[in-house]
């Protein structure tokens, strides 16, 4: 028992030992609690990400919490010291101050949690982990509407959250509203076309359209909003050069997306060359 003291008092005196001791205890603790966490598997579920996020900010906060009581008198002297130059201390730990300050504003408006995929000004993707400091995410690339990871890993400030309005895609996961246009050179009637080509969205849509159907009233009440509705949408635009532009949007699930707009694609040609049969002798 008088050994644990004398240990005990000789940690005491030596902060700096004892501190570290605390750091490294607390470390392998929780390196071990995230391999018990992780397993063996492959790819990591949202529910494992959530508890690994949880972990390693639980260990930053005891850590600080410990080197804080720790080292208090130390810093009470300190902070007494430097009152003198307290706005230059502010000023050159801005940046650091507006990561802090973001996370408590997207704790306190809960944007977004791990798992949901959201869009930061051009950067989006999906949450993988958030601290204090920072919030990891899983590019996904949904500006060329192909809504694919493209296995970047993005490391967003906090601060940016100030800076750039953030956007909570979690939605999309599932179903999407995928738009795009396809461009007709000349100035063809394209309108008697448009009931043919409604009808073959909805043949491809046939196996997913009443699940979409549902999604789609669940989203409207989620956030309170009138949608445009799972049924396809097509209107006709004019380009500056004459060209006419044909816009499509269809609600679909996300991972068809791509492989629907290809389809579509290929039935507006076909309907296109039936109706507008090319005179090959003319153009000789």
């Amino acid at each position: 028992m008088e050994d644990f003291q004398k240990v005990i008092a000789f940690l005491i005196e030596n902060k700096l030992l004892l501190s570290f001791l605390v750091v490294f205890i607390i470390l392998v603790i929780r390196r071990v609690a995230l391999s018990g966490i992780r397993g063996d598997v492959a790819f990591l579920s949202e529910e494992q990400r959530k508890w690994m996020s949880r972990t390693k900010n639980g260990s930053f906060a005891v850590i600080v919490v410990t080197l804080f009581l720790v080292w208090k008198s130390e810093i009470s002297e300190f902070a007494l010291s430097v009152t003198a130059i307290a706005v230059a201390i502010v000023v050159a730990s801005k940046e650091i101050i507006l990561c802090f300050t973001g996370s408590i504003q997207r704790a306190s408006s809960r944007s977004f949690r791990i798992g949901d995929w959201i869009e930061v000004g051009k950067t989006s993707g999906e949450v993988i982990e958030h601290n204090l400091m920072a919030t990891v995410i899983q590019e996904i690339d949904l500006y060329h509407g192909q809504y694919h990871f493209t296995g970047k890993t993005i490391t967003l400030p906090n601060s940016m959250f100030f800076t750039y309005a953030v956007k909570n895609l979690n939605f999309m996961k599932r179903y999407v509203y995928h738009s795009f246009s396809i461009v007709v050179p000349g100035f063809d009637n394209l309108f008697p076309l448009l009931p043919d080509l409604t009808s073959k969205i909805e043949h491809h849509s046939e196996s997913f359209i009443d699940v979409a159907r549902r999604y789609n009233s669940v989203i409207e009440k989620h956030a309170g909003v009138d949608l445009p509705g799972s049924e396809p949408h097509i209107h006709i635009s004019s380009g500056v050069t004459g060209e006419q532009v044909l816009h499509i949007m269809i609600f679909c699930p996300t991972e068809l997306a791509t492989h629907l707009e290809q389809e579509i694609r290929a039935d507006f040609m076909n309907i296109y060359h039936h109706a507008f049969p090319k005179d090959i002798e003319k153009t000789i």
